[in-house]
Formats: C-alpha cells, sequence, structure tokens
C-alpha cells in the first residue's frame, strides 16, 4: 500500500511540476515528420475527474487537432515542409480525405509536402498524392486495382451446428441480418454494395486525378489492368515522380532545405508540434462554436471516446445550450449506428438545443443508420463525398440454441403466471407470440425513425421510405438524395455555424467530458493499457479491431439502427 501511494504520488508531483515540459522545442528550418500510424478517432476525448486527464489525456490527441496544427504549420516560419515517410494508417476514407484537404491547402504557403514509401496501399496512395512528389522504393509496389467486398452467409452453419440468430427486420436493403436468413447475397444488397463501392471509389480517383494530373479514365484503366504494381509501371505511368532508396529522398529534402550533404537536418514529430499547437493558447474572441463529437458505435449509457452513450453527450449539449458564450454548435457523427433507444434520446437532446442556438453536422467517416437518426434534425448537414450514410432502418438479432440443446439432450421447460409472462429463452424455439411482439416493435421504431428524417429534412414520409428501408448512400448520393445539405469537411460546418449565429471572431470549444468511475479509471493508467499493445503486437492491429467489433455487437442490447456492415479501404 505503501509504495502504491508512494508510486501515484510521485507521478502526480512530476507532472505538476513538468507543466508545459512537454512542449518540444521547433528548431528553425524544420520539417514535420508526418506519420498518423497513433491516431484514429477525431476527438482524444476529455474527462471530469482531472485524475483521469492527467492519466490518460496528456499524450493523446485527435485527428482534428493533427488537421489544426498543420494549418498552423503552414504560417509557422520554422517549418519549411512535411515529410511523409513510410506512413501507414487506420483512418477512414473521409479522414482520410480531411487531412489530405489539409496538406493540399499547406502546399498553398510554397512549403514543400515529400512523400516516400516501400510500398503503398490504396488508401495510403489516396493521402500520399496529395504531396508535390511521391518517391518508392525500386523493390516496392502500388497496390492500385479498385474496391471489393466480402459478405459471409451463415445459414447452412446455422442448420448444420443447431446455432440459429433470429432475426427481425424492417428494410429490404437492411443486410445487417441478412447472412442469418439465406445462402448468397440478395438482389438488393448487390446492387446497394455495387454503387456503393463505385461511389466511394469515384471519391477517391477524382481527387488522385486532380492532384497527379491523369484522367480518370487513366486511373480507372490502370486499376482494371493492374498497370502500375511495379516501380518501373508506375514511374511509366506517371502515378510516382521518383523511384529510388531512401538516402535520395532524404538527400532532396536536404537540397530543398540548403543543407550540406553530410548533415542531419532538423524535424519535428508531427504528433510533438500537434501538441505543441494544443498547448498554445489561441487569439480569438470570448464568443466560442460547441463541437460535439459522436464517435463509435451507440450503445448508451456514460460512453467513452468510441462509444457513443446518452449520458455524456446528453451532458455535453445541455452545457452547450446553456452556456451564453456558446453561439452555436456543430455535431460531429462518426457511427454506424446501434442502439435505438440511445439514438432516440440524443435525437432529443439535439431538438432542444435546436430551439435555442443553431446547430450544424459534420459527417465523418459514417454517419448511418442511428449515426444518421442522432443528425437529421439539425439545421443544416455536412458531409463527404465518400462518406457512408444513410441506412434508414431498424433490426433485431437475438441467438437461438435451442437445434443444438436438443441434440446434446438439453430440454426446456418453462413455468409462467400469465400468458405471456415468458417471452423468450436461448434454449427455447421463438414462438409467434413474442415474434409478433416484437415485430410490431420494430415496425414501431420505423415508422418513427422514417417520420423524424422527414421532418428533419422537410420531406413527406413517402419520399423518405422510398430511400430508406436500410439502404446504405455515400455523402456524394446522399446529397442528390436530400438526405444531406452540402459536401464539406468539419471546417466548412463550423462557418456555416458560425454564420448562422452571426459572429466571425470566435474559437472552438470541444465535448463531450467523460464521467468514468474511480474503479474503471484504475484500467485508464499507463501500465494497464499496455494490454492492448500487448494484444496488438500478438495478433496484429486488424485482427484486434475485429475483435473490438466482437465485443461490441455482443453488447447490443435492444432494437438495433445500425448499418450492415463494416467498410475499410485498404
Amino acid at each position: 500500500m505503501f509504495f502504491m501511494l508512494m508510486f501515484f504520488g510521485l507521478l502526480i508531483f512530476s507532472a505538476i511540476l513538468g507543466g508545459d515540459s512537454s512542449q518540444v522545442a521547433v528548431k528553425k528550418n524544420s520539417v514535420i515528420e508526418f506519420d498518423l500510424g497513433k491516431v484514429s478517432n477525431d476527438y482524444a476525448g476529455k474527462f471530469q475527474d482531472p485524475l483521469v486527464t492527467l492519466f490518460t489525456g496528456s499524450e493523446n490527441v485527435g485527428l482534428t487537432d493533427v488537421i489544426s496544427a498543420i494549418g498552423a504549420a503552414k504560417d509557422d516560419s520554422k517549418i519549411k515542409g512535411i515529410s511523409i515517410l513510410n506512413s501507414s494508417t487506420m483512418l477512414g476514407l473521409a479522414q482520410s480525405k480531411a487531412v489530405r484537404d489539409a496538406l493540399v491547402d499547406f502546399k498553398k504557403s510554397g512549403k514543400f509536402v515529400l512523400a516516400y514509401s516501400n510500398g503503398y496501399s490504396q488508401l495510403d496512395y489516396y493521402l500520399n498524392s496529395a504531396a508535390d512528389s511521391i518517391y518508392l522504393n525500386p523493390n516496392g509496389g502500388l497496390d492500385f486495382k479498385g474496391l471489393s467486398a466480402e459478405v459471409l452467409y451463415f445459414k447452412d452453419f446455422q442448420e448444420k451446428s443447431g446455432v440459429k440468430m433470429e432475426v427481425i427486420r424492417h428494410g429490404k436493403y437492411k443486410s445487417a441480418v441478412e447472412p442469418f436468413l439465406a445462402n448468397a447475397m440478395s438482389e438488393e444488397n448487390r446492387e446497394q454494395l455495387s454503387e456503393l463501392l463505385g461511389s466511394i471509389w469515384d471519391a477517391v480517383v477524382a481527387d488522385i486525378s486532380e492532384s497527379r494530373k491523369l484522367p480518370v479514365a487513366t486511373l480507372n484503366e490502370l486499376a482494371n489492368n493492374l498497370s502500375v504494381r511495379l516501380p518501373e509501371q508506375a514511374l511509366a505511368h506517371k502515378m510516382v515522380d521518383v523511384v529510388a532508396y531512401e538516402d535520395v529522398y532524404h538527400d532532396e529534402i536536404k537540397k530543398r532545405l540548403s543543407v550540406k550533404e553530410d548533415e542531419d537536418y532538423n524535424t519535428v514529430d508531427l504528433l510533438d508540434y500537434t501538441r505543441n499547437h494544443v498547448n498554445t493558447p489561441g487569439k480569438f474572441g470570448d464568443d466560442k462554436i460547441a463541437v460535439i463529437y459522436a464517435q463509435g458505435a451507440i450503445m448508451g449509457g456514460e460512453g467513452n471516446v468510441t462509444v457513443i452513450g446518452e449520458k455524456s453527450m446528453g451532458r455535453a449539449l445541455k452545457d452547450a445550450r446553456e452556456d451564453d458564450k456558446i453561439k452555436a454548435v456543430v455535431l460531429r457523427v462518426d457511427s454506424p449506428g446501434g442502439s435505438a433507444l440511445t439514438s432516440d434520446l440524443i435525437w432529443r437532446e439535439i431538438e432542444l438545443t435546436k430551439k435555442v442556438k443553431p446547430v450544424v453536422v459534420s459527417m465523418g467517416n459514417y454517419a448511418a443508420s442511428g449515426g444518421y437518426y442522432i443528425a437529421c434534425n439539425a439545421d443544416e448537414i455536412f458531409a463527404e463525398r465518400g462518406t457512408i450514410t444513410g441506412s434508414i432502418g431498424v433490426f433485431g438479432q437475438i441467438p437461438n440454441v435451442s437445434e443444438l440443446s436438443k441434440r446434446w439432450g438439453i430440454n426446456s421447460q418453462i413455468v409462467e403466471t400469465h400468458e405471456n409472462s415468458f417471452d423468450y429463452s436461448v434454449f427455447a424455439p421463438m414462438e409467434d407470440g413474442f415474434k409478433g411482439t416484437l415485430t410490431e416493435e420494430i415496425e414501431r421504431i420505423y415508422d418513427t425513425f422514417i417520420t423524424k428524417v422527414a421532418a428533419g429534412r422537410n420531406m413527406s414520409r413517402e419520399a423518405v421510405h422510398e430511400i430508406a428501408q436500410g439502404r446504405v448512400w455515400t455523402g456524394e448520393q446522399a446529397l442528390k438524395l436530400g438526405l444531406v445539405d452540402k459536401i464539406g469537411g468539419l471546417d466548412a460546418a463550423i462557418a456555416a455555424a458560425a454564420k448562422r449565429a452571426n459572429i466571425k471572431d470566435y474559437g472552438t470549444k470541444n465535448f463531450p467530458e467523460y464521467d468514468i468511475p474511480f474503479h474503471e479509471m484504475i484500467g485508464a493508467f499507463p501500465f494497464a493499457k499496455m494490454k492492448q499493445s500487448v494484444i496488438e503486437q500478438e495478433i496484429g492491429v486488424e485482427n484486434y479491431e475485429m475483435l473490438v467489433q466482437l465485443r461490441e455487437m455482443s453488447a447490443r442490447k435492444g432494437v438495433q439502427t445500425a448499418m450492415p456492415y463494416s467498410l475499410r479501404i485498404r
């Protein structure tokens, strides 16, 4: 006990004494070393308990912080350029688009952006293609082949194993449950997937075309024929500018900085530079715009950086509308949806806030199903071209092992006091009465969903139903359908909110602040967080993501307004 108290006491004492010691000195004639491998969320999070902030917040930065820092570097006389060296990312398309736009804007200052890689994935190349010059290792490669999707179907597996998923849905496109109902993809699902992937790809090649000065038709032909797999092919087709080893790349940077070949040039890590920027007080007026981040699955409760809960979101919206200095609210949504009840509770808080001050939505990678539910009543909605949105539909899924239990001699016997006092057991087949009740509930929630979308978007219920039924759309498609108002990122949404509030000199204030109980706070200490790093190293980052998704699926309760699948460009 003594040593534990001494340990935590020393940590707190060091943090207090350290103050701004985390600030990294930036030397003149420096280059930012650009790597987003440790950044995944738009918002790094804030915590009500100062101890949690002390142990978790000091090292974390969100993607919006990074983008803001790139903007600051544009006007920083000490920064001469950005080097994207073997940088890999797990960001989504909308996030990558936002970073890419920030790099393009940075170049307007006349400063350079150079990129080098031993091998580019499609998403990495999309981001790196914003650079002035793209370097590729002579033995590397470029993955540029278009997009594809794979969906697994479990109907036969259920029959053979005896483990069945009882599902009820509304919407012919609500394909989240389709794999449990069929052995092959429905035409409706194939249609929406084909159009969805096509729209996403169009957004990707449009930006690459502009940066690389290559026609979209040429890029599609290169992808279709796998014509730029090898370095010499990529060079010949102008997808890269230089095929060389890394030392040649560094020599070019030295040349641009007027640094001698036998000397090192000054660098600063992107995240260190971002922390400096975050900890530097801004010069703004008293007026504020609240930026409230709704990121992750909608699961209810308090929520955290990767889970949307009604408690933290409710507090954030209430604080924003009651703070006289806050003149408008921007809701940044990056969510595939989840709990229908939680979505509705957040929708109500937005409705209350909208009566007091403007509410503008900025859609990130996803704002689908429940993610669209909480966005639909905003005064104005912005989305990126590649944002995944829509999926206006409802489903319920419940596991059932009655067939498996029979095979192993397990028999379910039920005693009840009233005719409907027993509803469901995983060890007994679903009764028609319970199925009817659940179907009625799903129909009611779907009706509520489309009614609120119709009111929020000034559309008829019939028009909403026509484009709803669980179908997923990209931001570009959603714009044509009236589900969003404009194509643009978070900065565009903030500017629109300021215009609606009639303010010019303003700052932003990030929400929510999460209230983590003491027993959960222990798990946030640095040595406890090593658990995630160890697991990631053992099974890989992508497999760890799957593990997290499985955990989220197992935690789902009640009727769901969730996206039918997870999409990530590789």
